[in-house]
């Protein structure tokens, strides 16, 4: 899954990089529009049937039928509302150009919808050398035509064919690569069973796209496309800690816990290694984004996306947080996902307090201000029942958390000494000498405070190389 996120974000900080240079922010703020109006139904029609399917202990092939022929019903009927509805969201944004950006990104729910359910078992059995092939061919796809697509039209058009080719692609592969195949089902009594489970996913995950997905409408509707398209890059790149490590040991952790889930010390000795890790490892990344913000986007994205850089300092914060103390995967597979549908309910009620006055005060800026408090807060809560429901002692919780944070700080604040005092401007060649100087630092700490302070990321960091490579 590492091997996986690795290879898909260099493909995607390519692509990014090369469509940034010759798209604008507007167009990237289009787009952003098409794909909120998607993800509001994808949304709000969410049956949770994977989550359930993966946490049910016994086999789950009964229900794979009658799951498919849902997903296949809501596909169909996602499309016919996006044709429909993309006139309106158009008027709301006041964008005519994304009408018919809306209405063909409809394709990419549809195919989506067709894929072969077999897939399931790629994260069930933990088979994720499968999961790889799986996902690599939607990405390539995508690169390979969003690219190809920009040098020719140079429009916001090549962003849409590169999802609805990635969508294909994955579609394609899906049924090459897993033997099961799919048939239509009347028994939607199966179907019935997992949305017991599945609704407490369906409400999480409608709180998680009004916390997440919910400042973008509020940008686009209230700061126009182009503030959109400003404030959906600075998100995208500062949120690499939380999107782009804890998400990929998410995919692994949930089927893991809910194999360890009548096992609490086993269950809480699993998550806290797998705590120890994430904090090493995204809190560094976190600093330094936060660090070279402004060296990244002008060297790389350009001068004119240097509004977004402020937003994108603030965000980071955000990515650092949102990478601990998740007790969503945690409930779910303990078999009480309402814990995380309650916790989101209180992050949306304090983003939604916050997020109009910070936003009119200080534009986008604001708006990731908003979303870093309300952020903290909830993370508090959150922490404090992951605490509960592991039988975990503070002090044991909040190790894996401090020993990185201090190293992050300490090699932030040697970097900005360093671009104050001694270096004055940052080409490419400095620009990565200053990664290599962070990463240096941060590794100098995390020896000394293993050394010392009976850190013990080093001895985790070995066992987790063995488990990789199979050895008992």
């Amino acid at each position: 899954m590492f091997s996986l996120r690795i290879i898909q974000q260099l493909f995607g900080l390519a692509r990014l990089i090369i469509l940034a240079r010759i798209l604008a922010p507007h167009d990237f703020g289009l787009m952003g529009i098409a794909l909120l109006t998607m993800a509001t139904l994808e949304t709000f029609s969410q049956t949770g049937f994977q989550a359930a399917l993966i946490q049910k202990k016994e086999d789950i092939e009964s229900y794979l039928d009658a799951a498919w022929t849902v997903l296949i019903l809501r596909g169909f009927i996602l499309f016919a509302i996006l044709y429909l509805i993309a006139p309106y969201v158009a008027t709301f944004f006041n964008t005519p150009e994304a009408k018919p950006i809306i209405r063909v990104i409809g394709f990419a729910v549809l195919l989506q919808a067709f894929t072969n359910i077999g897939v399931i078992y790629f994260k069930k059995e933990l088979e994720f050398n499968k999961e790889f092939i799986y996902q690599f061919a939607g990405t390539l796809a995508d690169f390979i035509v969003a690219v190809s697509a920009v040098l020719i039209l140079k429009n916001v058009w090549a962003l849409v064919f590169g999802l609805v080719a990635g969508n294909t692609a994955r579609c394609f592969v899906s049924y090459l690569i897993h033997p099961y195949r799919p048939h239509l089902s009347s028994d939607l009594g199966k179907a019935k069973k997992l949305f017991v489970f599945g609704k407490w996913v369906l409400g999480s995950s409608v709180l998680i796209f009004l916390i997440t997905q919910g400042d973008d409408i509020f940008v686009g509707k209230l700061l126009g496309a182009t503030a959109l398209g400003f404030y959906q890059m600075a998100y995208l790149i500062s949120n690499i800690p939380a999107t782009e490590i804890t998400h990929v040991i998410s995919q692994v952790t949930f089927p893991a816990y809910s194999k360890l889930q009548g096992d609490i010390p086993k269950l809480r000795d699993a998550y806290l290694k797998v705590l120890q890790v994430i904090a090493f490892l995204s809190f560094p990344v976190a600093g330094l984004i936060f660090v070279l913000a402004p060296d990244f986007t002008i060297i790389f994205l350009g001068e004119r996306w240097m509004p977004m850089v402020p937003a994108m300092q603030a965000l980071t914060i955000w990515g650092a947080i949102r990478s601990v103390g998740n007790v969503t995967e945690l409930a779910r597979a303990v078999g009480k996902p309402k814990i995380g549908t309650y916790v989101q309910f209180i992050q949306l009620i304090l983003l939604v307090i916050l997020i109009y006055p910070l936003s009119i005060r200080w534009g986008i800026l604001g708006t990731s201000l908003a979303v870093v408090f309300a952020s903290l807060v909830t993370r508090i809560i959150s922490s404090y029942m992951v605490i509960r429901i592991t039988l975990c002692p503070v002090r044991s919780f909040c190790k894996p958390i401090i020993f990185p944070l201090i190293g992050t700080i300490i090699m932030v604040l040697s970097v900005f000494l360093m671009k104050t005092r001694w270096v004055t401007s940052i080409g490419i060649s400095e620009f990565f000498l200053h990664i290599g100087f962070c990463i240096l630092i941060y590794l100098s700490v995390s020896y000394l405070l293993s050394r010392f302070l009976d850190y013990q990321i080093q001895s985790i960091i070995k066992e987790s190389s063995k488990l990789l490579k199979g050895e008992k």
